[in-house]
């Protein structure tokens, strides 16, 4: 996906973290940390179940990429580890508070950089619904915090 700026409003914290030469990152995708360097959602190996992706994910959530990383990059960029965003997501309605994490792609081999999707486990989750959509959306306002700063959602 192409970078695209997804941050909303409020207040944000970042961090600056290290990118593999061979890791390519847009504007607005999802990252985790890995032993000393930002990585991609997509990266993440496959857990088998959307549920294990989610929750696998979480408990490594750095951020969102706020600098593109191109390829052959070392210089560190700015993941933005808190602050309100706007995601694609699959069709649905969303109640303010739900939580929300990683979507898996259409092969269910791997997950999303730049999608989220409502889950009702805590353990899968990245953040919250700050916009309610009564009516089914294509997109979704979160509230984001990365648990490797911050700690878990609850």
């Amino acid at each position: 996906m192409t970078s695209k700026f997804r941050w909303i409003h409020g207040d944000t914290t970042h961090v600056l973290a290290l990118v593999e030469a061979s890791t390519v990152i847009e504007i607005g995708d999802l990252v985790f940390y890995d032993a000393d360097s930002a990585k991609l959602a997509s990266m993440q190996t496959n857990q088998t179940t959307k549920a294990l992706n989610q929750s696998t994910f979480a408990g490594k959530f750095l951020g969102v990429a706020m600098q593109a990383s191109p390829a052959g990059n070392t210089t560190p960029i700015r993941i933005v580890t808190s602050g309100v965003f706007e995601y694609d997501c699959l069709s649905n309605t969303f109640e303010l508070g739900n939580f929300v994490g990683i979507e898996e792609n259409a092969a269910h081999t791997g997950v999303e950089n730049q999608m989220l999707d409502k889950t009702t486990l805590a353990a899968g989750a990245i953040g919250r619904v700050c916009r309610r959509e009564a009516t089914p959306s294509t997109t979704v306002q979160v509230q984001l915090q990365s648990t490797v700063m911050h700690g878990a959602i609850s």
